[in-house]
């Protein structure tokens, strides 16, 4: 297997589950039925700087959410695959869709529907919370659980890996 350094460099996509990975897990119903998810907004301003590099970011999630909808269009994910049990034939599409090997993408996952695709990516990463057989077969696992600013501590490991963390950081600093 390469090291990690060698598999970050010939990252294009950051492909994010949504329930445990961008969230905490935990699903809320209003009284009027909306279902509210919490997003840290650290993993957006990691996403921004990921897509101000010129790399791309898409979500494949199990479960279908407006609130999704939403802040993928915010912080400009796309593809969105919502609604999608089957996350290895998601995967596939995904795959043709924006024309980009397997090889090429970085998933970020925590739960077991999610192994199909961290097992056939280029690197593969578990939040800190993730299930043990998720942490079992990444790549790399973040000191942050899901949904508490683990998609920006994946952007910085995979820019640090690259060699480019810390021009970002000058950047921000000038």
């Amino acid at each position: 297997m390469n090291h990690p350094a060698t598999r970050a460099a010939a990252i294009d996509l950051l492909l994010l589950d949504v329930d445990g990975v961008l969230t905490d897990g935990r699903v809320t119903y209003t009284d009027a039925g909306d279902e509210v998810k919490r997003f840290h907004v650290r993993d957006g301003s990691g996403l921004k700087i990921w897509h101000s590099l010129g790399k791309r970011t898409a979500v494949i999630s199990g479960r279908t959410s407006k609130a999704v909808e939403r802040r993928a269009a915010e912080l400009g994910i796309a593809p969105v695959y919502q609604g999608r049990a089957d996350k290895l034939a998601a995967f596939r599409d995904l795959l043709a869709e924006v024309n980009v090997p397997a090889e090429r993408v970085c998933a970020v996952g925590d739960d077991l529907p999610d192994l199909p695709v961290l097992v056939r990516c280029g690197l593969s990463v578990a939040v800190a919370d993730a299930a043990a057989e998720v942490r079992e077969v990444a790549h790399h696992t973040t000191a942050a659980a899901g949904g508490a600013g683990a998609v920006r501590e994946v952007v910085e490991w995979l820019l640090a890996l690259r060699g480019e963390w810390d021009g970002v950081v000058k950047g921000f600093r000038a």
